[in-house]
Parts: C-alpha cells; structure tokens; sequence
C-alpha cells in the first residue's frame, strides 16, 4: 500500500493576528520505488507537508495514511509510522552527534531494537548503499569531508529500513559533484523499493529524477502529474512562481516552431534531437 496524502489543511497559530494557512486541502500518493518530488519556493508549505508524512507533524484537517496506517497523535501509531518512513532534514551533517562512524549509523536501527550482529549487518548494508568505504567504520565522523559527513547522516536513516524515506531539500549546500552523487543515492533508494520523496525548490532536478511531481504554491497543490505533464504547464504559463529551465524553455521554442516533436529538459538529450532534425 502507498503513503497517501488525502485533503491535508495545517494552520499555524490559529486565532491569532500571525494565522496563517500553511496548507490547503493538499493530496497526492507516493508508491514504493518511485521518487516523487514535492517543487515549490520559499513558503510555499514543503516543509510542512514534509513533516505530515512521518508524524512530526498532526493532520488537523485531510488524512496521512502509510500502508494503511492513518496518523494521528497516539503514541503507538506515531512510532509504526515513523518506522516506515525515514526523514532526512536539510543539512543533516548538522546533526551528527557520535563519536564512530559505526555508532553514528547505528542510533537508528538500535532504537528500533535491532542488536548484534543483525545491526552490523544493517549498518554495512547502509555504508555499502550510499557509497561509503567501510574502511570509514571507526572514523571519527566530524573529520570527514562535507559529502562524507552527508552521506553518513543519510546512511543512519537507511539503516533502519524504512519503506520511504523524506528528503529535506537534500542538495542544499552542495556542489554539482555532490547533487550527481546524491541523484544517485535517489536512484538507488527507488531501485532498492522504497518510496523517496524529494522536497526541493529545484525544478530541474525534479524534473530528471521523479516519477511524479507535486507542486506547490501558497500552500496549495497547482499541478501534480508525471514530468512531462508538469513540464507542459511550465510552459504554458499554468504553474507560477517557478522560472522554466533554460533547456526546457528552448526544447519549447524548438517545439512551436516545429523543429523537435516532444519537449525536453535534458541538455544532452535535446542536442541529440536537435542533430537529429538537421540531418
């Protein structure tokens, strides 16, 4: 069964004079092993539609259900789900504490109860699963390099298994290497059979790695649909507040104009059509 977002309204400081709506009746699904990202800019209400889907964050108004699981404020449900759904916040290297790289990794799967060798397991199972040399294991994590201590933040949430995990704008801070590698892990997460869920204000990247994108503006959900169907809003003028790639911009003039058959986001790809149309 999916994680499904049915309806979902959250206001901040209700009957107050700072009220205000962060979100309005929201919905969309994310299914295991797709990537499904989440595009809005600052305020649009990501963060907080983020934090609904593994309970940091109670529906007051609409439903969150994982698997079946609706979530509501009881103790016992908050922690099924949050076991089914990992959440990476942003600059989660911010947040490493321990003093091993091994112990780091651990915290997560060891709350859960895993012990022993099945959580050495677990632990190598994450570091081989994002790329990250066991030979890393008894490093002190603050002396690793900015992508390393990334990538050990993320490995601590693999570690424990969950059938999704949330993605806080993931590639903040880092360089194109770095957005490559993370891209990767995406892949890797959706291939493995989990739901990702990437909350992002970049539109490119939401545009070459989801299977769906949701997007967002002043809390309300403007367009949800497969890449190409948000790319033809973009276009069109139907989705606000979001600039048009470049790329896409051209592939959208080159269309019109009926040079290339179907819009494109991908650089290489839309050089490859255009060849292809001269020749």
């Amino acid at each position: 069964m999916p994680l499904t977002v049915s309806g979902v309204s959250c206001t901040y400081n209700k009957g107050l004079p700072t009220e205000v709506k962060a979100l309005d009746n929201v919905s969309f699904s994310v299914e295991r092993g797709e990537v499904v990202s989440i595009v809005g800019c600052t305020g649009s209400g990501k963060s907080t539609l983020a934090q609904h889907l593994n309970g940091l964050i109670v529906p007051q108004a609409g439903e969150v259900s994982v698997d079946g699981i609706n979530v509501t404020s009881d103790h016992k449900v908050l922690r099924s789900v949050r076991g089914l759904v990992g959440y990476v916040f942003q600059y989660p290297e911010q947040q490493i504490f321990a003093e091993t790289v091994e112990e780091e990794i651990s915290f997560g799967p060891s709350n859960w109860g895993v012990k022993g060798e099945e959580l050495h397991r677990s632990v190598l199972n994450a570091m081989k699963s994002i790329g990250l040399d066991i030979s890393l294991l008894k490093q002190n994590p603050f002396l690793l390099s900015g992508g390393q201590k990334r990538r050990v933040a993320i490995a601590s949430v693999i570690a424990s298994e969950p059938l999704y995990i949330v993605f806080d704008e993931p590639t903040a801070g880092l360089d194109a290497a770095g957005v490559r590698d993370f891209l990767s892990i995406l892949s890797d997460c959706a291939e493995a059979g989990r739901g990702a869920v990437n909350i992002t204000h970049d539109i490119e990247i939401a545009l070459n790695v989801s299977s769906h994108i949701l997007v967002l503006d002043g809390g309300k959900n403007v367009s949800w649909g497969t890449p190409l169907a948000t790319a033809e809003k973009l276009c069109s003028g139907a989705i606000k507040n979001i600039a048009v790639p470049e790329v896409l911009k051209l592939s959208s003039m080159l269309k019109n104009a009926g040079k290339i058959d179907k819009l494109c986001w991908d650089p290489s790809k839309l050089t490859d059509m255009i060849t292809e149309a001269v020749q």
